[in-house]
Formats: structure tokens, C-alpha cells, sequence
């Protein structure tokens, strides 16, 4: 949607870069919050109105006429959607068995992946077809009749499993804070779930289409396509890097692998020159490959603290996940605005492909700094602290 949003608001990359990270602001912000909700109320409730959010946001967003309709449009999206992957692993640390947690996590990543591939070449086609509000309406619809479902399928816990009761004893929300964050592993782990997610959120999920549709010369559907490349290998790396990490009972690799890998492939995009218009999806879904086994940071971040701090666990580890959005979306978009010649077509801005490079290149240097921590991380083996 950046061509047609830039045009009928008439902003810039850095406006657009903004909005779009309205989602992250909301979304990362609001994970402490969400782990204990989950927690206090269940995900089966909890999920049902977050879901019914995001479609009341999808109708604010389709129906906004000016620039503070959208981004409250888009907050309430992130605010929403804030509650699905916590919420989600929740149930699957209740529904399935331990050993089988990394699995269920990247079937899970695989699902929400699913989303995002929607969003890119079947939106583009839309978007060409009826304009970018049209589909909103049918994201609304679709989050209406996804809350329904929830709350009718759903269920927080296995028939006949009692809810767990503390009895008091458990940390309060102050004492497991201080213990997670003052753990040093759980930093290094977020620095790599956050550089693993980078190229995914700001790269494939918003500036991704434009550089290819600019560069590379593609049509949107075709850029839009190509795109999708990258959440497509995310979504079988997930899954394969978290079963082949509980079948070798090793989480350590499995982090070098993702950083690395994720690394050497997007320098490539970004860097060779030459590259045949063939070559591109293969080397986005191989990126995209790579990146997906960032979920294996789940599984470790569970298994190196105590289970009573496993819920504030995860959600800071998903906030510095998420949070790369809100960090590198607009920045990007803000490098793009300051490399800009002035040139545009049709209204909407045009960026040399220096400018892109430019930009892009926080994101290389981001899972540089991931790759090194990703080799200082401790190795947990598949093992739960007690």
C-alpha cells in the first residue's frame, strides 16, 4: 500500500516509515502487559477480544480520511495483534509436551507467516484491482469472524488439566522483571531474536516492495510476490530449525545459523550487482530460511530461566523482537527522505538505488552485531532451569 498511501496523503518515506511503526509502538509496548493477562485471565478470552480489536482497527484504518485516523487505525492493529504469538505459545506450553515446545513455536511462527504472505502479492493484486480500502473491509471482516471462532474452539487448558495455583508464592510482576532483566543471557538472546527479525519487518514487511519496484524495475504484484519469497522460507525455516533443534537437543546452532546465514544472503541482495530477475525469489526465500530459525530464541529463553518468570520471559523477548519494527521501519524511511534527489513519479517519491543501499545497510550492520552474540550465548540443551 506505500504508493498509493504516499499519494492520496501526500507524505514522504519518513511519514509512511512513521505509520507503519504505530503497529510496533503498540505491539512491542504492550508485551509485559500481555503476558501477565494472559496469564491472570487465559489466552482463550484475552485472544477473542485482541482479535476483535484488530478488526475495529482494520474499519478505523479503511475509513480514514486524514493522516490521525490512520495511525490510530494502525495502533489499534498492533495493540491487537500484541496478544497473538504469547498467547499462542501459552496454549502450547499447556496443550503439548516440553520437548515439543520449539516445534509447536515455529508451527505457530509457520501460521503467522501465513498472514504476512497474504499481505504481500494477494494484497498487491487488490490494491491494483479496487483501491487499498476495500481489502481493509475484508481484513475486518475476517478478524470478526476469527474472534468468533476463537472464542467458540478454543480452550485454555487439555480436559481435566486443573489450572495451576501458585498459592501465592510466584514472583509479582516487579521481582520477575528485575530477574529477567538482570540475567545477561536473555540480552544477548533478544539481541539476536531482534537482528534475526530486522530484515523481516522493515526489509520484506513495508520497504521491500518499493526497493524492488524502484530498482529493480518489477510491477508491484511482481515485486509484491518476490517479497513474499522471504516470509515463505521464514515459514519453513521455523518449523525445521525448531525440529531439527529438539531432535538434537542444541539451541546454540541453530542462533549461529539464523544470524549468519541471514547475513551472508541479505549482503547479497543488497551488494551484487548483476543479479538476474530469476535469482531474486530464490535468494529471498533462502534469506527468509535462514532468519525463520530466530524462533529457536523462544525455546532458549524459556529453558534459561526458572518457569515461574517464563511468561515475563517470553514477552521480553518478543518485545525486542517486535520492537525492531518500530525501530528501522521509520528509520529506514527517514535515511530513504535523506539520500532523496527530489525525483518523483506520479506524485510519489523515487529513490536511487545508493539511497536504498544506503539505508538498508543499518539492517547488515544490526545482524553483525546479532551474529556476535549469537556465539556468546550459553548453550541450555533443550533443558528447563528449575
Amino acid at each position: 500500500m506505500i504508493d498509493p498511501l504516499m499519494r492520496d496523503f501526500g507524505v514522504g518515506a519518513a511519514v509512511l516509515g512513521n505509520l507503519s511503526a504505530f503497529y510496533f509502538y503498540a505491539y512491542a509496548g504492550l508485551q509485559i502487559p500481555v503476558g501477565m493477562s494472559v496469564d491472570r485471565w487465559g489466552p482463550r478470552r484475552v485472544l477473542t477480544i485482541a482479535t476483535g480489536f484488530c478488526a475495529l482497527g482494520s474499519l478505523c484504518f479503511a475509513f480514514s480520511d486524514t493522516l490521525g485516523l490512520l495511525y490510530l487505525g494502525r495502533l489499534m492493529i498492533g495493540a491487537g495483534s500484541a496478544f497473538g504469538f504469547v498467547g499462542a505459545l501459552t496454549l502450547a506450553g499447556r496443550w503439548f509436551a516440553p520437548r515439543r515446545f520449539a516445534l509447536v513455536s515455529g508451527l505457530t511462527m509457520m501460521a503467522g507467516m501465513s498472514g504476512g504472505i497474504l499481505g504481500q502479492a494477494p494484497l498487491a493484486v487488490a490494491v491494483d484491482a479496487i483501491g487499498w480500502r476495500a481489502p481493509l473491509l475484508g481484513a475486518a471482516a475476517a478478524g470478526g469472524f476469527l474472534a468468533l471462532a476463537i472464542w467458540i474452539i478454543v480452550r485454555d487448558r487439555p480436559p481435566g488439566a486443573a489450572a495451576r495455583d501458585s498459592g501465592g508464592r510466584g514472583p509479582g510482576i516487579a521481582t520477575a522483571l528485575k530477574e529477567v532483566l538482570g540475567r545477561r543471557q536473555n540480552w544477548l538472546i533478544a539481541l539476536v531474536g531482534a537482528a534475526t527479525s530486522a530484515p523481516l519487518l522493515a526489509f520484506a514487511g513495508l520497504w521491500g516492495v518499493a526497493w524492488l519496484m524502484q530498482v529493480q524495475g518489477m510491477t508491484r504484484p511482481e515485486a509484491a510476490a518476490t517479497t513474499s519469497a522471504l516470509l515463505i522460507g521464514w515459514a519453513f525455516g521455523a518449523p525445521l530449525a525448531g525440529y531439527v533443534s529438539d531432535r538434537m537437543a542444541r539451541r546454540k546452532p541453530a542462533l549461529i545459523a539464523a544470524t549468519g546465514g541471514g547475513l551472508v544472503c541479505l549482503c547479497a541482495l543488497l551488494y551484487l550487482p548483476g543479479l538476474p530477475g530469476a535469482a531474486l525469489p530464490v535468494l529471498f526465500f533462502v534469506t527468509g530460511l535462514f532468519l525463520g530459525a530466530m524462533v529457536v530464541c523462544f525455546a532458549t529463553a524459556r529453558e534459561g530461566n526458572r518457569s515461574a518468570v517464563t511468561g515475563v520471559t517470553l514477552a521480553f523477548i518478543n518485545m525486542t523482537v517486535t520492537g525492531t519494527g518500530a525501530l528501522f521501519q521509520p528509520l529506514i524511511g527517514a535515511l530513504l527522505d535523506l539520500n532523496w534527489d527530489g525525483a518523483t513519479v506520479e506524485g510519489v517519491p523515487l529513490y536511487s538505488p545508493a539511497a536504498y543501499r544506503a539505508a538498508f545497510s543499518v539492517l547488515v550492520v544490526f545482524l553483525i552485531a546479532g551474529l556476535g552474540a549469537a556465539f556468546l550465548i550459553r548453550e541450555t540443551r533443550a533443558s528447563i532451569a528449575s
